[in-house]
């Protein structure tokens, strides 16, 4: 899984926006023409149902073949009943954060927390999880080697925001229950990994010979690696995207192309290829239970399948309709609205009316950058990402992919105006005009902002910005730089939409609540409220790591997304 930590966020804004006057006729921005009138009260409906995980990444299965998966974003590992479907918590957040999972003879149990750098065990009995390492930036897959009469050891690699293999030391895990327990930081230049540079060792296993087989991210290829002389062989390649191998208990070798969906069945002696299964781009990692039964991940799909290597067909054990819904915006046309979401590992539209997904972009099957943050135009779906700070540019029409413009500090949230402007805001503070036919000019136009999280258009060349650090909603002329409070004194404020009623409807995540602001005196009027909002980030990302959005279509219903339940809820006026 490729996450790219954000940089630190600024402080807060060294002098506060001048208040919005409190008279509508003292220069507050003026509402649409004929706007409708404000609804009497909304009805909640779910429009898309919720689901388990938060993108599944890891499995593992322990000696009595529980299956285990592992969350990055929702920071958890969840015990999955693969017969029947259920799921429930084993690690929660944050602790539970693992984009691989590995578990002893022993039972105890290992997991990388990708976004920390940090690897946490569990050993049967112990009540909380125990770091045991740090220092690992987009530390990611790991493995025991198992070796008869010899005590396990632990392996881990880094990959996208580092490239090696480690040992990690786990001779003192016996006393990972004491309080003068500390964990080993792996960065600070005493101790030296095995091997660096190897194009991405992802999802590894070692093989009934006690090397260790695993994928090549980058260079398309699996590998052999001798541990012990830090040796490394190509076994097979013509791989597109492969991110994860593992060996069944008859030895066989089965691999994971994300990008094309693929499980491949390896020779580990030849090199030779059979293609086992297809299903759909983005699966992450694999599994096989005592059985030789060969499970797989989706983080497009937040699924987990069961695949027959026989006959190429697969059941699902669970499945999410989402899979971490973060930045809506909703196109009304000709009666009908369209919802297009930034699911952070695809990009889909959505029917307002039935809830019916269409998914246009995939995480590695397509060009897309991990999407947050969500606006459209007639022209354009506009996506940010924080992850991998890139901005990109998405035919309307056709789901296309047009342009992916980089190098941004942490963009939260972009529009395209109605005049073809492109402005974008980042988590550190700054408001930035974009121009050139490849984006490559960036103007600054207001900064100190703490934390801004969302913004929309308003008429008369304004955007709205939530800033979620200090509770505060600004007007910002897209001309002049100049900033007005609208409102201040939210908890939490992230996705906003400007609604038909010329009032401004904002997500306050400190209170699971929706609000309807007026923009020309500020007063607020709640909404609805218990909406499942507000995943806590880790620390050093921006506090609203997963913006909860918010769009409004011209009929004035009112679409939220819900980074906890994975669904989105239709909030429809009332008159």
């Amino acid at each position: 899984m490729a996450l790219i930590a954000a940089p630190a966020l600024a402080q807060a804004p060294k002098a506060p926006a001048p208040k919005a006057p409190g008279s509508a006729s003292a220069g507050a921005t003026p509402a649409p023409t004929q706007p409708m009138p404000p609804p009497k009260s909304f009805v909640q409906q779910i429009l898309v149902p919720g689901s388990y995980f938060h993108g599944v990444h890891g499995l593992a299965f322990n000696k009595d073949d529980q299956l285990f998966a592992g969350s990055v974003v929702g920071q958890t590992i969840y015990r999955v009943n693969v017969d029947s479907g259920d799921v429930d918590i084993v690690v929660d957040a944050p602790a539970g954060m693992a984009d691989d999972i590995a578990i002893a003879p022993d039972g105890t149990m290992a997991w990388t927390a990708f976004l920390t750098g940090t690897i946490y065990v569990q050993r049967p009995g112990q009540k909380e999880a125990r770091a045991i390492a740090t220092g690992l930036p987009g530390i990611n897959s790991l493995a025991f080697k198992v070796e008869k009469d010899k005590e396990p050891r632990l392996f881990a690699t880094q990959v996208f925001l580092g490239d090696a293999l480690w040992e990690i030391d786990i001779k003192e895990l016996k006393n990972v229950d004491r309080p003068d327990f500390k964990p080993i930081n792996y960065g600070d230049g005493q101790r030296k990994p095995i091997m660096s540079d190897m194009g991405g060792l992802n999802g590894f296993d070692f093989g009934p010979d006690g090397q260790l087989y695993g994928p090549l991210w980058f260079r398309g290829q699996v590998v052999r690696v001798d541990v012990d002389k830090a040796t490394m062989t190509v076994v097979a390649d013509g791989f597109k995207t492969p991110a994860a191998v593992n060996f069944d208990r008859r030895g066989n070798l089965f691999v994971v192309d994300t990008a094309l969906g693929q499980i491949v069945q390896v020779n580990a002696a030849s090199g030779d290829k059979t293609l086992v299964a297809t299903l759909k781009p983005g699966l992450d990692n694999l599994a096989i239970d005592g059985r030789d039964r060969v499970f797989v991940t989706s983080m497009v799909d937040n699924g987990i399948y069961l695949v027959d290597t026989t006959t190429g067909s697969y059941r699902t054990v669970v499945e999410g309709k989402l899979a971490i819904p973060s930045g809506v915006a909703v196109f009304s046309e000709g009666g009908k609205e369209t919802l297009h979401l930034a699911d952070v590992f695809s990009y889909r539209t959505i029917d307002g009316a039935t809830g019916a997904i269409d998914t246009r972009l995939r995480m590695h099957g397509d060009a897309l950058e991990y999407p947050l943050g969500a606006s459209v135009n007639a022209r354009h779906v506009i996506l940010a990402s924080w992850f991998t700070n890139t901005v990109q540019r998405v035919d309307r029409v056709t789901g296309k992919s047009v342009q992916i413009l980089h190098d941004f500090k942490a963009p939260m949230d972009a529009i395209e105006t109605a005049k073809g402007e492109l402005f974008v805001i980042e988590a550190g503070g700054n408001l930035v005009k974009v121009t050139g036919e490849q984006g490559q000019e960036r103007t600054v136009l207001a900064k100190d902002m703490a934390a801004p999280t969302a913004m929309a258009e308003g008429p008369d060349n304004i955007v709205y910005v939530t800033e979620n650090a200090t509770g505060t909603i600004v007007r910002i002329d897209l001309g002049t730089g100049a900033r007005i409070i609208v409102a201040d004194n939210l908890k939490g404020p992230e996705g906003i939409a400007l609604g038909p009623d010329g009032r401004l409807y904002v997500a306050e995540v400190g209170t699971e609540m929706v609000l309807a602001i007026d923009p020309k005196d500020g007063s607020r009027t709640e909404v609805a409220r218990n909406i499942r909002m507000g995943l806590k980030p880790t620390p050093g990302l921006p506090p609203a790591y997963v913006v909860t959005g918010v769009a409004v279509g011209r009929s004035g219903t009112v679409y939220v997304t819900s980074d906890k339940r994975n669904a989105i809820y239709k909030l429809i006026p009332q008159h």
